[in-house]
């Protein structure tokens, strides 16, 4: 049977941890800074767990890792 092929946009964005949950950053965060607050950019700052509605699939797009 043959490997399945990683989805290599998810690889780049998602990273899954030893409780086998998955990281992501943050979104907004690349332009148009001026108008964020501080406080919302700190916010942002630190890695994210990604909802548990969307694991199911990263795991499919994700073999793996």
């Amino acid at each position: 049977m043959p490997k399945i092929k990683t989805n290599r946009g998810a690889a780049k964005r998602f990273k899954r941890n030893a409780a086998g949950t998955f990281k992501r950053n943050a979104s907004h965060r690349r332009h148009i800074l001026t108008k964020k607050s501080t406080k919302r950019m700190r916010h942002l700052r630190g890695p994210k767990a990604l909802h548990k509605s969307d694991v199911k699939s990263a795991q499919r797009m994700i073999p793996y890792c």
